[in-house]
């Protein structure tokens, strides 16, 4: 799996065309679309990466089953969506939790 680099945003900017900016972007898709213990090494792609909070939104958002998104696997979405079905929008909640950690970076 090749993992590409693009220009990426500042790690505290909220990105709603976050696709292209991913380290994924440009990588075999059935490399994130595994099972098992391959889904470990699908993982690692997301450490590091600048839109990994908006990825992870918008697989939560849109209820994504399959593949690894965001950092976590479709397992640990649903255990994540099991435990918070109270929660309309994820992309306002780590929109802003991203928004505070660039707070707490700057002061």
């Amino acid at each position: 799996m090749t993992i590409h680099t693009t220009a990426k945003p500042a790690d505290t900017t909220w990105v709603e065309e976050w696709a292209p900016l991913g380290r994924c972007a440009g990588t075999d898709p059935d490399a994130l679309f595994v099972q098992g213990k391959a889904q470990r090494a699908a993982k690692v792609v997301c450490k590091g990466c600048p839109v990994v909070a908006e990825c992870l939104a918008d697989a939560l958002d849109n209820r994504t089953e399959f593949g690894v998104w965001g950092g976590m696997t479709e397992r640990e979405r649903r255990a994540l969506l099991r435990r918070r079905p109270d929660v309309r929008s994820w992309t306002a909640i780590l929109a802003s939790a991203k928004a505070r950690s660039a707070e707490g970076a700057i002061a």
